[in-house]
């Protein structure tokens, strides 16, 4: 199954996520699929492809509670 959710970067205290697509068995930075945008939540920046987000889910991706919460959010 293919899940949408954060791979974390950056350094301590500073993280930094990707949203990426990767199957659910692989562990969180582990080798993803598709890198769809990023994250950074010291400065609230939030950058994806909203196309590449609605393919995903159309092949059946699910994405996680935090990535949904994120992208929904986004007006």
């Amino acid at each position: 199954m293919l899940k949408i959710r954060l791979v974390r970067l950056g350094r301590k205290k500073l993280p930094v996520y990707r949203i990426v697509v990767m199957e659910h068995s692989v562990r969180r930075n582990g080798r993803p699929i598709s890198q769809i945008g990023y994250y950074n939540p010291i400065t609230k920046d939030l950058v994806y492809n909203k196309e590449e987000f609605e393919k995903w889910k159309s092949y059946g991706a699910l994405p996680t509670l935090t990535v949904q919460n994120l992208c929904t959010n986004d007006s």
